[in-house]
């Protein structure tokens, strides 16, 4: 006969509770809530929405850092779009994900927080911020007639910015700095945030086992380096890939190198481009496939000691896993990107840099602007500051 344990007993505001299920220390430990030395008591609730685009959710995860040095028992709640989920997966400082949908609409509609971070200015994602109950909300919302505004004078700037491109152009802030002053943060711990899982190494480890790199205390000694290539982008943004040319060029010029060993890299869209670019350079480049899932290429980006990227997602889990970067810009802003001290930003010298256009009639282009020589140069100086 089972004999209930009253409701007074369960720790309802403990972190590790899971409601409709056992929580993970009871599955491991047997615990019961009443004698359980694992209790972490939640204290402040926290809600993020913050939607799309995969790279800007990704290093949205700067502010992790900070919300939990200023609210430290807080329960972080984060709302994305579904397809963002595995960039979050695996992050300690966050509690739970919640899919846009649904799920996020019965979470807005029952539950209560003492603050919210509405960090897109899209009306979808300002409507779920202003539809939370909460105590404090900084970021964006959206009033009754449907216009998006500025929850706190913070926010007023990158508001302005997502309308008028020029001024946009005329930013020097990076976007980490003012989302730290938008959400109340700024002055605090802040960097991108990749976790990836025991398995996720695993599958790294056997990728770099059957390409034949080396890896940890075996490739230091070797003095061999990994350098990935992944400078196209995606559909939304043609203009910020750096052409085949100038990468097959660039990718020959590496290889001259006989401690350099090349991974390429790519999405689904891209499969066509990197083809042309691994048949144009021969021998000596690991193609490390166009169909893997988000958490794989990140677990192969994790393979490298530096990634070549445009301004696109990869730079962003690259940063996240402390690489080193040389980052390729033109129709985007380069002032935007912290580099953490680990990288070098090739920013070509052209009029028309930080155009935010997706169409160009130029010759050469800013992307067609960036030489060969210029990336090789920003790989030496970033590897000889290890000398």
């Amino acid at each position: 006969m089972i004999k209930w344990l009253p409701m007074e007993r369960i720790k309802a505001d403990c972190r590790h509770m899971r409601w409709d299920r056992p929580c993970a220390l009871h599955k491991a430990k047997g615990v019961h809530c009443a004698t359980c030395p694992y209790y972490d008591q939640v204290r402040g609730r926290i809600l993020i929405v913050k939607l799309d685009a995969l790279g800007d959710v990704l290093r949205t995860t700067c502010i992790l850092s900070g919300i939990k040095e200023k609210y430290p028992r807080a329960r972080v709640t984060w709302i994305t779009m579904p397809e963002a989920f595995p960039l979050l997966q695996n992050i300690p400082s966050i509690d739970r994900v919640v899919a846009y949908g649904p799920d996020a609409l019965a979470v807005l509609t029952t539950e209560r927080f003492d603050a919210v971070f509405g960090l897109d200015s899209s009306p979808k994602s300002a409507a779920l911020a202003s539809l939370a109950k909460a105590v404090e909300r900084k970021g964006f919302g959206l009033d009754p007639s449907g216009r998006v505004f500025p929850y706190n004078a913070e926010a007023n700037d990158w508001f302005l910015m997502g309308l008028f491109d020029d001024l946009k152009r005329k930013n020097k802030r990076t976007y980490q700095d003012i989302l730290m002053e938008i959400c109340g943060l700024k002055g605090l711990p802040q960097e991108i945030v990749v976790r990836l899982t025991d398995d996720e190494k695993a599958f790294a480890r056997k990728f770099s086992e059957k390409h034949g790199l080396p890896m940890g205390s075996a490739r230091t000694a070797s003095g061999i380096r990994v350098i990935g290539i992944n400078t196209g982008s995606g559909r939304r943004w043609a203009m910020k890939q750096w052409p085949i040319r100038q990468c097959v060029e660039f990718i020959r010029g590496l290889l001259k190198n006989r401690k350099y060993r090349v991974l390429l890299f790519g999405g689904e869209g891209e499969a066509e481009r990197n083809k042309k670019i691994k048949d144009a350079v021969g021998e000596g480049i690991i193609d490390t496939g166009t169909h893997n899932t988000l958490r794989e290429f990140m677990a192969l980006v994790d393979l490298c000691d530096l990634l070549v990227v445009s301004d696109s997602l990869g730079l962003h889990v690259a940063l996240g896993l402390g690489k080193k970067v040389v980052t390729l810009f033109g129709p985007s802003s380069a002032a935007e990107i912290d580099v953490y001290g680990r990288g070098v930003k090739i920013v070509p010298d052209v009029e028309c840099t930080c155009c935010y256009l997706r169409e160009c009639g130029r010759g050469p282009s800013c992307m067609e602007s960036i030489s060969p020589e210029m990336a090789l140069k920003a790989v030496s100086e970033l590897f000889g500051r290890e000398e």
